[in-house]
């Protein structure tokens, strides 16, 4: 079970619910008499979780409390007092979030009980179900157990008993969820504030002496679990730590001669194709291991050696991209128990094999908090599990000083990933449906800052998806319009909402045949109008996820090869940075609102811009910004020393905004564009003004690099 965070969604929360039954309602002298919790695990009670227990108060139980709750003093006789069953329910409830209606008076209860008895006792997350209802369900005047059990139509079997409340309440959670997520309360820390908004309800509480329903979220350390962070996989790409060039062989070689190679080579597999010959697509290739060479002589002795390697070898093969990080591959082998994956390159051609051998390199046994759990998910859910790990790592890599332009990859190869894995779900639900298999090869694009790789904390959907016959609205487009609605509202129920400008593959505008697309930009080109302008700063970034990515690369190489030909197309996307506003005030100070000031608007965007307008006269067809930077450094045209301190200028922006957004999920917030310079010290402050000065002289930079 992945621990839980501020990040984590509610419809992923593992919980428990829980209601105590007690002498009285003043919780100073309050004494608990029977204990129920029952799980809960995403969008469902976990079977044969419950726990149930009478408790020996140890005074004397008054009649009106029995009257209420049926437990009288002879019921508890034999029961055990609190400090006896005490290990079991700490055990139980664990670090889980506890859930139950009026929860306050559950916390303070159990927290006098542990002083009471000198118990260990450390105070969990919780979520207040009453408090919730006042968000999800303010119509509802007053939201009792009772009332809100009505109001879903909830079937309370024994009232007033411990379990059977708590059940209740986490059958109200669950309905919750979704009436809570409508309004834009979808995580942990979310769902935390909102009750801590209401201070009402919380000053009547402090009234009657209870605890916060809630911690406030802004006082916990978001990556609190995170221990002996090790950041090797994190800064290493595949490609920095796998084998050479892979060694292949004929699929009809015998099992001998394999053998043979493997021994020469000093390798511990051997890939196999018809050819013999490396580069082709992964799909090409089987593989035999060195287990399944011993497996074969104890199973057939000697015979065997004299078959063909072929008739073992294991297909497909399991694959990884070189671009991956280490932490990537090190997770789906611990996932999949295997030893070896393929390497390919963005079109899935082969390009080399990583062993176990090749992670010894990864320092044995980093702590990897970021797993291949995106790859096994199987629903939204499962997906925004996978996803609320994220702003953790990303806490950590930044404490750890990581270079900002790893951690932005880092975050778009996890968004990348999570769009494939919905473009997967969603064909697999179209089969299931009676749509059929894809009526043709298609590959799903993550365009902007995703397919730059430079992804923050505040993440929409940009996805596309370029197939490689059919008309607009032909038969082939009609399945691939239902394919992107359908991964559209996997990602958005994850956790990575829809596109506030509709540039998603569910709209007309952004799938087609490779020949529609080329179409489309060559009319962006030839007629550069605002509109194509827009369109031209996200698809100009695009990378393929899913499918047949050679879709995707073709049309990449067609974007920049035939706008670096239209001198007025270059022109016109410069245009926008002619009249950049300036965030400096009298004598050079920074001007900013309440001390925020947006970054985004003032820095990132005339960097990327630039760098993408550059780009793409030169045919210089990078992905990412910082590789554009450095490209264009390498031309003999303009002031090369301002585009080399561009590059540090739009790391130090990432991390600045990287950190904001941390501190905004933790707390509970929507992540924003803005950060609060009242937070940053005096060195921080003069490299931002540097940084931010040298922004301003991008329009002057165009002008000399566009057209020299």
């Amino acid at each position: 079970m992945k621990r839980v965070s501020s990040s984590t969604p509610l419809v992923s929360l593992s919980a428990v619910s829980l209601d105590l039954e007690t002498t009285g309602l003043d919780v100073k002298e309050a004494r608990i008499v029977q204990i129920g919790a029952l799980r809960l695990r995403q969008d469902k009670l976990v079977p044969g979780s419950e726990l149930e227990k009478i408790i020996d108060p140890q005074v004397t139980i008054p009649a009106a409390s029995t009257k209420i709750h049926g437990i009288s003093n002879a019921d508890t006789r034999m029961a055990p007092d609190i400090a006896a069953a005490w290990h079991e329910l700490t055990a139980y409830l664990g670090t889980s979030v506890m859930i139950g209606h009026t929860i306050a008076y559950d916390l303070t209860v159990l927290e006098n009980e542990a002083a009471r008895h000198n118990l260990p006792w450390q105070r969990p997350r919780s979520l207040c179900v009453r408090l919730l209802a006042q968000h999800a369900v303010p119509e509802l005047a007053d939201p009792t157990l009772d009332k809100l059990a009505s109001w879903f139509a909830i079937d309370i079997e024994r009232r007033h008993t411990a379990l059977s409340d708590a059940q209740t309440a986490a059958l109200i959670f669950l309905k919750l969820v979704p009436l809570l997520a409508a309004k834009g309360i979808k995580t942990l820390a979310e769902a935390e504030r909102a009750i801590l908004g209401n201070a009402i309800s919380i000053r009547e509480g402090t009234n009657a002496g209870w605890v916060a329903p809630v911690v406030n979220p802004s006082d916990l350390a978001l990556s609190a679990g995170i221990k002996a962070f090790d950041t090797f996989a994190y800064r290493h790409t595949i490609a920095d730590i796998m084998s050479g060039t892979p060694v292949i062989a004929k699929r009809d070689i015998s099992l001998q001669a394999a053998i043979g190679i493997m021994a020469e080579k000093s390798i511990s597999s051997l890939l196999i194709n018809d050819s013999g010959n490396p580069g082709e697509l992964v799909s090409e290739y089987a593989i035999i291991t060195e287990r399944d060479v011993l497996r074969q002589i104890a199973k057939s002795g000697p015979a065997a050696l004299k078959q063909k390697a072929g008739n073992f070898a294991s297909s497909p093969i399991l694959s990884i991209r070189q671009k991956a990080f280490v932490y990537r591959a090190l997770s789906r082998m611990r996932r999949l128990k295997i030893r070896h994956l393929a390497v390919v390159d963005d079109k899935r051609h082969l390009t080399g094999v990583l062993s176990a051998r090749d992670l010894l390199k990864a320092r044995s046994d980093p702590a990897i908090a970021l797993d291949d759990e995106i790859n096994n998910a199987a629903n939204a859910a499962d997906l925004a599990a996978a996803w609320a790990t994220l702003p953790e790592v990303v806490y950590s890599l930044v404490e750890e000083r990581l270079d900002a332009h790893t951690i932005t990859r880092i975050v778009s190869e996890e968004i990348r990933s999570m769009t494939e894995r919905a473009a997967i779900l969603a064909e697999m639900d179209m089969a299931q449906g009676g749509w059929g298999k894809p009526p043709c090869n298609y590959a799903v694009m993550v365009l902007g800052s995703g397919g730059r790789g430079e992804s923050l904390l505040k993440p929409d959907q940009d996805n596309a998806i370029i197939f490689e016959t059919g008309e607009p609205g032909g038969k082939e487009d009609q399945w691939f319009a239902e394919l992107g609605a359908r991964f559209a509202a996997i990602l958005d129920a994850a956790g990575i909402p829809y596109c506030d400008g509709g540039i998603m593959a569910k709209n007309a505008n952004w799938r087609g045949s490779l020949k529609t697309w080329q179409e489309r930009v060559t009319g962006w080109i030839d007629k550069p109008s605002p509109e194509a302008l827009l369109n031209v700063d996200i698809l100009f970034d695009q990378i393929a996820v899913h499918g047949h990515r050679t879709l995707s690369a073709e049309l990449f190489e067609y974007c920049y090869e035939n706008g670096s030909q239209s001198t007025a197309f270059c022109k016109t996307l410069s245009l926008g940075l002619n009249s950049l506003s300036s965030p400096f005030g009298f004598l050079g100070k920074i001007k900013s609102q309440n001390n925020r000031l947006d970054l985004k608007l003032h820095g990132l965007f005339p960097i990327v811009t630039c760098a993408r307008a550059l780009a793409i006269r030169h045919n210089m067809a990078e992905h990412s910004t910082r590789e554009r930077l450095h490209a264009l450094s390498q031309l003999d045209k303009g002031d090369i020393g301002l585009v080399k301190r561009l590059i540090g200028h739009h790391s130090l922006f990432l991390s600045l905004m990287l950190g904001e957004q941390e501190s905004e999920i933790r707390s509970g917030r929507k992540p924003s564009n803005f950060i609060d310079l009242s937070k940053q010290d005096r060195a921080v402050m003069e490299e931002l003004k540097k940084a931010l000065s040298d922004v301003q002289m991008i329009p002057s930079l165009l002008q000399d690099m566009m057209f020299q």
